[in-house]
């Protein structure tokens, strides 16, 4: 009996630990990607920076470079955004 205890006591551990705050980052880097407006300054998974110029249902077109080159990418492969507002505030 108290071998089950202890299984039942290391699976809820890790449910807490470990599932639930990785179910919560994808939640809220899901969010952020919904949320994804003209203007705003992201990076991607891949360290390419640049502004929002278009935002469509699955991609986005950025503006990255002195140069003003676009790139369509996918929502998934943003890591971090950052408001125009902000960004320029530094």
């Amino acid at each position: 009996m108290e071998s089950m205890i202890m299984i039942v006591a290391m699976l809820a551990m890790l449910y807490f630990f470990m599932i639930r705050p990785e179910n919560k980052r994808k939640k809220e880097a899901q969010n952020m990607r919904d949320s994804l407006t003209v203007g705003d300054v992201i990076t991607t998974i891949g360290g390419i920076t640049g502004t929002i110029c278009t935002v469509k249902e699955n991609t986005i077109v950025i503006e990255s470079g002195v140069d003003r080159v676009r790139i369509e990418l996918t929502k998934w492969a943003v890591s971090s955004k950052t408001a125009q507002a902000e960004e320029a505030a530094h």
